[in-house]
């Protein structure tokens, strides 16, 4: 036998004869038994070490706010572009395959490509900066892996590596002058067995971009140049640059650079080759003055900025012995350097300084493979600002009478606060919580949180007693340790995305590693992931970052949990005191505007949703069908009422045949939608287990019973948001129709115009004419009457608010006689939350309450024999509404997978996508082509080529990539930035239908 194979006993603490044999932790002579070598480090990490050296911007990948992971391919001549999406199959989350962006040359002549730095707008921009400090930005407007446009290019910079980039940062965004605050959720505290979440309000400050949609971005070179580089009101990026240290030989050579804004300046801290540590104060002077007219919207005039830099103290990174740590003098080398922005909390009056933070790594050699050390030492200094004291009087006189009176500035300083020794090798920095909280990740792939102000680490502590991140909840970012070089988390703290020593990408959601948690709130576990998960669902929400994550960590225990959903939905909704009450809104506007309202929905859609072609859960189909609407509405309103060009008013995207097709798809859809809806109602009428619900006695069954039939279409009318969205889309419906006829009565009168001697007017005449014929024969022919179902629903909307009218009466009468009571709320303000908890409880799929009982019977009994009048029910009974997507026969789905039908989202037509023959795992189908009646119109069209689909990360519906090549479907599309649902877009590889 060999060594390898010999069984070591003495692993397993078992005698010969299986017995257990005493701890062997104890060394013979009671001394610590040393712990195991440490294995040396590996090539890749010491050269990833070597490079955090040698310059500071040297970052490989990173995550956008919308969800996009960017990373630098292994030989540094392209990007990869992914992003965490749902697997089609089964609805599980995974990292999609790598997008190469190659939009560079083969030949770099600036070098590889070393950093990337992610924009903080909401239409992501990524700076690329290589070896020799060129830069370029990509804008990321529809696709998260693909590149829509390339702002700035590079081929104007002067490759030369003393304007290396050593530091770089991205402006904050504007923020209104009569709101400069930020506000983050958290923490949870628990108190007498509850959570109470809190929230911090944060000032804000510049400097920023004078356009409030717009950042800048601010760089440092080796050679000491600050330069600037932001987007003109013609979206044209122009630089300018400030020599703000003056280099006079290699000492002077700046190796690392952090900037932070700090009220309406920046921070520029920059450490030299001699190892010194400089602080900067600069200014950004945009040149634009204060407009007279207050039509102008700010950021649309030029823009002509200045720097200036002024130097206001510095000292030494490298201050030997102040640190117990044998190799304190060995490190000698920095690897990281962060300046964190002060931070000063509106509500408590308290402040953080900012804060300079440098660390120096211990890497052993490989040759070395005895007591081999890691170590990391984290350096911190506080900038403090001094007030000057007061001059006595006498002073100030004799300053006057000379005529040189002294005018005293702050005095800044730095001041040492502890180190911190860790031993591991630091590879990645980040903060949360608006700069509170600093999370650290470290080269074995583990990930610490840290307060900034004590620098403790945020334990995975027992009693999760205070939760500002998931990590206090007890989740973890890795279930498995692997070592890694460098890393990145996501804004929710929800994900990681490492880079592995073989150079490939691996994705971490959060992990929980207690199997049984409870399922009630009074279950402490239960009660701590559900106050982790809704804090960062809550802060993604606010701050209008992708919460993907989130949703992949929340998706294990929404499927063990029965409640779970219900009360991550309910706590999120009471934290953003999200209005889902529309039962007294008779116009619509704000329920559409409701972006909050639009990510509560997304999270019901996508949690119910178990993969393409599989049933969805009731919530998930009732949600489903809430976006659809919702983005129906918006859709029309935006083509209906919106100008292209402000100086020709008569021209509107409704001019375009292609537009005109879109909204067609988009009524078809809608009215197949209250055509399903009123078969669906009529079904239920005529069930007589259901009509036998409708008792005091047996109201209570009256959900369950529905879910057990995925029936949703009752829900849809009783709640009061997605019943507006059903009235919303009956007035879209007969606005279309009205312009449809004006449309056609148009070119009756005038068909003089289709004899046009330009032979490309005349066609796109005739394209027109086509268009809004075909939508005046797709409404006019439906197999009921929109009128007569919105006449439907404001009936049953008055109904509704008269039975709430009538039910809460009671309840008014006793908050009036408990007015005298203290911390009792006014009657009206106790009415409206009641009110609102009903909604809330009907948008949950709970069952509506006691007092809807007559007002289902009336509706039943009375209002639908009116519609039955003017409704072709045996037509509605032979139609197969298959652009709805409800089907839950198992055997429509499989042949429907089958034959690879889908529905663009955006046109609301069905797709086909052809087989390849080689069919992965069985169930992806390849190569999508055109939609149906575009092959028939063009019978000599390749049925396997056509646009490329897009395809939603979360929810997983498709949509072509349609290009608009005249202006109004241009601008119709630039509105199709998200997903119904408000995932992202991802594009799909040429023959594949997973991103």
């Amino acid at each position: 036998m060999t060594s390898s194979k010999m069984p070591m006993m003495l692993d397993d603490h078992m005698g010969p004869l299986g017995a257990a044999m005493p701890n062997m932790d104890d060394d013979l002579f009671g001394d610590e038994v040393l712990p195991l070598s440490t294995r040396p480090p590996s090539k890749q990490l010491q050269q990833r070490v070597d490079e955090m050296r040698s310059r500071g911007c040297c970052r490989s990948i990173s995550c956008s706010k919308t969800g996009t992971i960017a990373s630098i391919s292994p030989d540094g001549t392209h990007i990869n572009l992914q992003c965490a999406r749902t697997n089609p199959s089964d609805a599980s989350w995974e990292l999609s395959e790598p997008y190469p962006c190659s939009i560079f040359s083969p030949t770099l002549p600036g070098g590889p490509i070393v950093h990337l730095a992610w924009a903080p707008t909401n239409i992501p921009e990524l700076a690329v900066i290589d070896a020799y400090g060129r830069v370029c930005l990509l804008s990321f407007h529809i696709s998260l892996n693909r590149a829509s446009v390339i702002t700035r290019k590079w081929d104007a910079d002067t490759p030369d590596d003393l304007f290396s980039v050593v530091g770089c940062y991205w402006l904050p965004l504007f923020i209104s002058p009569n709101r400069q605050f930020n506000v983050t959720y958290g923490p949870a505290v628990r108190e007498n067995g509850k959570y109470q979440y809190n929230n911090n309000i944060v000032q804000a400050g510049g400097p920023w971009h004078p356009n409030p949609q717009k950042s800048a971005l601010v760089c440092v070179t080796a050679n000491g140049f600050l330069k600037l580089f932001y987007s003109q009101n013609n979206n044209i990026v122009l630089d300018t640059q400030l020599e703000m240290e003056s280099i006079t030989s290699s000492d002077d050579l700046i190796t690392h650079a952090a900037m932070c804004s700090d009220r309406g300046r920046l921070i520029v801290v920059v450490a030299t080759a001699a190892r010194q540590l400089k602080v900067v104060q600069a200014e950004i002077s945009w040149g634009v003055s204060q407009p007279q007219d207050k039509q102008i919207p700010p950021g649309s005039l030029p823009l002509k900025p200045s720097l200036k830099a002024e130097h206001i103290t510095g000292t030494s990174w490298l201050q030997p012995g102040l640190v117990e740590s044998h190799l304190d003098a060995s490190m000698d080398q920095i690897s990281y350097l962060e300046v964190f922005p002060p931070v000063v909390d509106v509500k408590t009056k308290s402040a953080l300084p900012a804060t300079i933070l440098t660390i120096r790594s211990h890497v052993p050699t490989a040759q070395n493979h005895y007591n081999v050390e890691y170590q990391s030492i984290i350096d911190r200094w506080d900038i403090l600002t001094d007030q000057p004291q007061q001059l006595h009087p006498a002073f100030e006189q004799r300053g006057s009478k000379t005529g040189s009176a002294s005018s005293l500035h702050p005095m800044t300083r730095l001041r040492k606060r502890d180190s911190i020794v860790i031993n591991k090798i630091v590879v990645s920095v980040e903060t949360t919580q608006l700069g509170r909280i600093i999370c650290i990740g470290f080269s074995d792939g583990t990930v610490q949180f840290r307060d900034r102000t004590t620098m403790s680490e945020m334990a995975n502590e027992d009693n999760h007693s205070v939760i500002m991140v998931p990590h206090q909840a007890g989740f973890l970012l890795n279930d498995e340790e692997k070592p890694c070089v460098q890393m990145t988390i996501s804004p929710n703290n929800c994900s990681v995305t490492q880079v592995c020593e073989n150079g490939k990408l691996k994705w971490s959601s959060l992990k929980y590693p207690v199997a049984e948690i409870g399922s009630t709130r009074q279950d402490p576990l239960y009660d701590a992931v559900l106050a982790g998960l809704t804090l960062a669902a809550a802060n993604a929400a606010h701050q209008g970052t992708n919460c993907d994550d989130v949703l992949a960590a929340a998706r294990p225990f929404v499927d063990k949990h029965p409640r779970f959903l219900h009360d991550l939905v309910s706590t999120l909704v009471f934290m953003l005191n999200v209005n889902v009450d529309y039962s007294e809104d008779s116009h619509h506007d704000a329920l559409i505007r409701n972006m909050q309202l639009q990510t509560v929905f997304g999270l019901l859609n996508h949690l119910g949703f178990r993969g393409e072609f599989r049933p969805r859960s009731f919530i998930s189909k009732f949600a489903m069908l809430g976006l659809n609407i919702r983005h129906i509405v918006i859709l029309i309103t935006l083509a209906s009422n919106s100008s292209v060009n402000p100086a020709k008013e008569k021209w509107t995207p409704l001019d375009e045949p292609e537009v005109v097709d879109a909204l067609t798809g988009c009524a078809k859809w809608a009215l197949d939608l209250l055509c399903w809806l009123t078969d669906s109602l009529f079904i239920l009428r005529d069930d007589p287990k259901f009509m036998e619900l409708l008792t005091p006695q047996r109201f209570s069954e009256m959900t369950a019973y529905l879910k057990c039939k995925n029936d949703v279409c009752l829900h849809l009318l009783l709640c009061s948001s997605t019943r507006g969205f059903l009235v919303a889309t009956c007035k879209r419906l007969g606005h279309l129709q009205a312009m449809s006829a004006q449309a056609t009565q148009y070119w009756d009168r005038n068909a003089s115009l289709h004899n046009s001697t330009d032979s490309h007017v005349s066609q796109s005449i005739i394209a027109v004419q086509q268009a809004y014929l075909k939508m005046q024969r797709y409404i006019t022919t439906t197999l009921i009457k929109v009128k007569e179902i919105d006449k439907l629903l404001n009936t049953l909307s008055a109904d509704i608010k008269q039975a709430y009218q009538t039910s809460l009466a009671i309840l008014a009468q006793k908050q009036q006689q408990q007015s005298g009571k203290p911390n009792q709320p006014p009657p009206d303000a106790a009415i409206k939350k009641a009110q609102a908890h009903c909604e809330l409880n009907m948008l949950l799929a709970e069952n509506p309450p006691p007092q809807f009982l007559p007002v289902i019977k009336k509706f039943f009994d009375t209002d639908l024999k009116n519609l039955v009048a003017s409704t072709d029910r045996s037509g509605l009974f032979f139609t197969d509404f298959q652009l709805l997507e409800v089907e839950d026969d198992p055997r429509r789905l499989a042949a429907r997978k089958a034959q690879g039908k889908y529905v663009d989202t955006f046109k609301r037509v069905e797709l086909t996508a052809s087989k390849s023959p080689k069919v992965a795992d069985g169930d992806n189908v390849r190569r999508p082509h055109e939609q149906h009646e575009q092959q028939q119109q063009q019978p000599d069209a390749d049925a396997v080529t056509g646009p490329a689909w897009r395809r939603c990360v979360r929810c997983c519906a498709i949509m072509e990539d349609a290009l608009g090549q005249k202006p109004g479907m241009t601008f119709v599309l630039s509105q199709q930035r998200k997903c119904a649902c408000g995932g992202g877009w991802g594009l799909l590889p040429p023959g594949e239908l997973v991103i």
